[in-house]
């Protein structure tokens, strides 16, 4: 059977999985509120194996609460085509990000089940745990396990803001598996995403083709000064973190300048102690986020902004201490599966173009073990992290309708 642009799923079924999800982990302004290992998480995880396994698929779960689901093939002893992304949200999310990778995949499986399409290697569609790192810092945490770039019990120990441990929230609500994680044979992975970003839009491309992710370093800062008074203490005496803060923030954005075009960089999380309105900040703790797609660029971005805040805390008697709490290089992904999303969006007549992802994906890590390719479609005014986050019906359509025939063409069609 030769692959032609006859083959689209049902982008009607597949809005209106969207939109059925989207009622688990309601947000306060239209999005979701479905972190993970929250009761809204393990509900979404149960709707969605219900509609997996209704699609004729197999469940497994890892030990970090992975749901693997497996459409086999004509030659079940061949390695598997993955497809898929994250259910999580952050606390303030929208309905698409991760969301439609997931219930893409399961379209596709839908797809070839109404079409009566066997496929020379099984298909598996994946769920990932903690994809979005807002409850549980760092981000991708079990695809990183997975792809033995985190050790397993350091990932179970992570904490919450309230204390909780990631290892004792994922057994609360009933989703840690038996499998241990990875050593799973991967002919290749696939995962569809909003771009989270304005070029698709701003370009009028329906099809993003994800060639390279920017590699990335956090680095959380913490400046200590004095807490004093803020109408008796003298201007040249003090030790203020926030001023400290306010040059770094300078510094952040001319370093991420000075490598344009695709370099970036920003201060996103601020505690300010005593945080008091006539108290001189004593302590202050900030996170500072910078990305390239390039690595020498990137790591000379880190070692630059690491010596300027050095510098800083000297000149306004501050004391600095630097850790890096977030880190993966820049990735490049799989040419030939980067050629099939493309080969797949010409086929289809998509209007595309070549991007680079600026955000973090769960196929940032699974490139490490596995060929791995990423499908963008635009989302409205490149909104994303946020519960005013939009697609359109017929962009998701087209994003999976990409990953169908990508797929397809990898894990090898039965004439």
């Amino acid at each position: 059977m030769s692959l032609s642009s006859n083959l689209q799923i049902d982008g009607d079924r597949l809005w209106e999985a969207l939109e059925e999800m989207a009622k688990i982990g309601p947000g306060i302004a239209g999005g979701n509120n479905r972190q993970t290992l929250t009761d809204a998480d393990g509900e979404g995880r149960h709707l969605f194996r219900r509609w997996a396994e209704e699609a004729g698929t197999t469940m497994s779960v890892d030990t970090m609460g992975t749901m693997f689901f497996r459409r086999e093939g004509t030659e079940p002893d061949l390695p598997p085509v993955y497809m898929g992304s994250h259910l999580d949200t952050q606390p303030t999310g929208g309905k698409y990000d991760g969301v439609l990778g997931v219930l893409g995949a399961l379209e596709v499986v839908r797809t070839l089940n109404d079409l009566a399409i066997h496929t020379k290697h099984p298909i598996v569609v994946v769920n990932w745990t903690n994809e979005e790192g807002a409850r549980f810092a760092p981000a991708m945490l079990a695809s990183g396990v997975f792809a033995g770039i985190l050790d397993e019990a350091w990932a179970k120990d992570r904490l919450d803001m309230k204390g909780l441990r990631f290892g004792d929230e994922l057994k609360r609500i009933g989703w840690e598996g038996e499998e241990p994680v990875g050593g799973r044979p991967m002919k290749a992975f696939f995962e569809l995403h909003i771009e989270q970003g304005p070029i698709l839009e701003n370009e009028g491309a329906t099809i993003g083709v994800v060639t390279h992710g920017q590699g990335l370093y956090w680095l959380e800062v913490t400046l200590t000064g004095r807490e004093s008074h803020t109408g008796s203490t003298p201007m040249p005496g003090r030790r203020d973190g926030v001023l400290g803060l306010g040059r770094i923030a300078e510094l952040v954005h001319t370093v991420a300048m000075g490598y344009q075009p695709n370099a970036v960089g920003t201060i996103g999380h601020v505690e300010v102690s005593p945080n008091s309105r006539n108290i001189i900040a004593g302590r202050v703790v900030f996170t500072i986020d910078i990305r390239s797609p390039d690595k020498a660029v990137l790591d000379r971005m880190k070692a630059r902004i690491e010596t300027g805040v050095t510098e800083i805390a000297h000149a306004t008697g501050l004391e600095a201490a630097i850790e890096v709490v977030g880190h993966f290089d820049p990735v490049a992904f799989d040419e030939t599966c980067v050629s099939a999303v493309r080969g797949a969006a010409e086929r289809l007549g998509y209007s595309h173009r070549d991007i680079v992802s600026g955000a973090g994906h769960d196929a940032c890590w699974i490139n490490r073990v596995a060929p791995t390719a990423m499908i963008f479609c635009p989302c409205e005014g490149g909104l994303s992290h946020n519960e005013a986050e939009a697609i359109t019906k017929d962009w998701a359509k087209a994003g999976a309708d990409v990953l169908l025939q990508a797929v397809v063409e990898t894990a090898g069609v039965v004439a």
